[in-house]
């Protein structure tokens, strides 16, 4: 017997598949939603982290160029502490220098005030010496100097002082002394650095004639040598060509300042140069003439003058001499 079908009711089907494709559309909606969820979440935790880097990138930026900056800075002060510590080290050695120089000064001050000091004693007793003779003429001026001597020797300073403002009166004094000499075995003029008026007689003696005497004269216009104002190398020069033990030798120093160094190493000097060994008289005798120069003409360097003043006087006295300071540079004759 055949068993009777059931028939199926296809509104149930159809009622399952639309809760199933409704089902799955509610899923994939949920599905969806939370996807969309988690990318704005994600996007919004990244964004401010972002920026937040961003921000601390442009810091760091900003304190790398301070620090630069900062650094540049550093260096600059560093070179400028530098330079100052060289300076300092540059003071600190002229510092040293300066009062080197002002202890070596004090020293020389000190000598030379001593021989100021003599000078300065000297030159009054000068002065009253002369102001007891009077006024005195030339011929008296030379008067007291020894003529003993057979050969004479003129040692005159050509510095330019003395040719600028005394050469008149040198003239005439070179004149005055070769009259209180009429006759002489022989003649020779040299300035005080030893050079000779007549070079073709170097270490001979000129012949005394009228005639040579008055060439001498005539070339003191033109005679120029150079001249340091020191008669040292000039005396030494003298003794040296013309010293013999028998002949009498006067030297006659005329000049006008004396810008050497010191007076006692000077005197020494030409004490070693014109003593005889176990004797104590000179070679020769050292008369010297003092022309006021520097007391008279206008600039005049009173100092050097009155080192001169004591320095020939102390020479001339030392070796055999006369010592005569003349008060005036206008001529007598």
């Amino acid at each position: 017997m055949k068993r009777a079908r059931r028939q199926t009711v296809e509104i149930s089907i159809s009622f399952l598949d639309v809760i199933s494709c409704g089902f799955g559309a509610i899923v994939l909606l949920l599905l969806i939603a939370k996807t969309v969820e988690f990318t704005a979440s994600d996007e919004s935790q990244t964004t401010p982290n972002n920026q937040g880097v961003t921000v601390l990138q442009e810091q760091l930026f900003s304190l790398r160029g301070e620090t630069q900056k900062m650094a540049e800075i550093l260096n600059s002060k560093q070179e400028q502490l530098s330079e100052l510590d060289k300076s300092i080290a540059r003071l600190r050695e002229q510092l040293a220098s300066v009062n080197r120089q002002l202890q070596a000064s004090a020293q020389v001050d000190t000598t030379e005030r001593d021989e100021l000091i003599l000078a300065q004693q000297i030159l009054t007793e000068e002065m009253q010496r002369l102001q007891q003779r009077g006024s005195p003429n030339a011929n008296q001026l030379i008067g007291g100097i020894p003529v003993d001597s057979e050969y004479l020797v003129f040692i005159i300073d050509t510095s330019g002082s003395m040719v600028d403002f005394a050469w008149p009166k040198v003239r005439e004094e070179l004149i005055n002394i070769l009259d209180i000499y009429p006759t002489v075995k022989g003649i020779q003029v040299m300035n005080d650095m030893g050079d000779y008026m007549f070079p073709s007689y170097r270490g001979k003696w000129l012949p005394d004639t009228p005639g040579r005497r008055r060439a001498i004269i005539q070339q003191m216009t033109y005679w120029r040598p150079f001249s340091n104002s020191s008669p040292v190398e000039g005396i030494q020069r003298a003794i040296q060509a013309f010293y013999a033990s028998d002949k009498k030798i006067s030297l006659y120093v005329f000049g006008d300042d004396f810008t050497g160094g010191s007076i006692h190493r000077v005197l020494n000097t030409v004490d070693k140069s014109n003593r005889r060994r176990g004797r104590k008289t000179p070679r020769v005798r050292i008369h010297t003439i003092g022309f006021p120069v520097h007391f008279l003409a206008p600039g005049g360097r009173m100092e050097t003058a009155s080192r001169f003043a004591a320095l020939m006087r102390e020479l001339s006295y030392r070796n055999g001499g006369t010592f005569v300071g003349l008060n005036s540079l206008s001529e007598t004759r």
